[in-house]
């Protein structure tokens, strides 16, 4: 009778021991590397595009964009990230593309805000990976939901045919634009920050290379340069970058003399302009 008990009194307390929570074991890791996205591909995405450097998922990184796409060929997205200081790169990337990099934008002499529009597969997230001057990435980002096959279907200057008259044509606008100073850059003033905010739209096809018998043929890059040549900010575009890309850069004062604007296509082509 005791050695029945005694094995009767060790499995329950076995069975107690599993029904209890595990507060002391190890648990599982999360696979997604803590994205507030829950997306299985960050992990991989922070090792190809970020590296090794220090990354932290930062509010400060406002990325704003539709809850939905109505036009996948053409998503508009605003980035911000005001309030970390100096910046060096601010990289823009999208989870589901099939091409996932969309620009890296150095803003050398501008503001770190940018506007743009880019081709949106499927829904995804999409993020903006800003590089402080410490080599530390700060990381945001917002989820835009699609119809679908933005990246696979030729431009509408491929269907008539009318790119190759347009090909590389510049044209600007500057204003001045009033923002509003975000909490976490208030020193105790009030009011609206004023901007100038320049322009720009360059007439490319953008040719993603993944419509059928349409190669890849799009802006690799481009620099904007005030009237004593000194360059106020330079943009590596890739493909997702929509058809005749619009692109708006503020500046805290509005840039001295003419400005021009250069640039390189994949295959060679040369872009030039001139902002009065």
């Amino acid at each position: 009778m005791y050695r029945r008990a005694a094995m009767g009194g060790l499995a329950a307390a076995a069975w107690a021991a599993l029904a209890l929570p595990a507060t002391g074991l190890a648990q599982p890791a999360d696979a997604t590397g803590g994205d507030p996205f829950g997306s299985m591909l960050w992990p991989d995405l922070r090792r190809e595009f970020l590296g090794t450097a220090p990354v932290q998922f930062d509010p400060r990184v406002k990325v704003s964009g539709p809850a939905f796409a109505e036009d996948p060929m053409n998503v508009p997205i605003s980035v911000s990230a005001d309030g970390l200081g100096p910046v060096d790169v601010i990289m823009v990337f999208v989870d589901r593309n099939p091409i996932r990099k969309v620009l890296e934008y150095f803003p050398v002499g501008s503001l770190p805000r940018l506007s743009f529009r880019f081709k949106l597969q499927q829904a995804s997230p999409v993020r903006a990976a800003v590089k402080t001057r410490d080599g530390a990435w700060h990381v945001g980002g917002v989820v835009v939901d699609s119809a679908g096959g933005g990246c696979t279907a030729p431009g509408l200057t491929r269907r008539d045919g009318s790119w190759s008259r347009s090909l590389g044509e510049v044209s600007a606008r500057v204003f001045p634009r009033s923002v509003a100073p975000l909490e976490s850059d208030a020193t105790g003033a009030t009011g609206a920050e004023t901007a100038t905010r320049v322009r720009l739209r360059v007439m490319h096809p953008m040719d993603t290379g993944l419509a059928g018998g349409i190669p890849a043929f799009y802006i690799n890059r481009l620099s904007l340069r005030d009237g004593a040549g000194r360059e106020l900010m330079r943009l590596n575009a890739f493909e997702p970058v929509s058809e005749n890309p619009i692109f708006s850069f503020d500046f805290t004062q509005t840039p001295e003399g003419s400005l021009s604007l250069v640039g390189t296509d994949n295959n060679g082509n040369r872009i030039a302009g001139t902002v009065e």
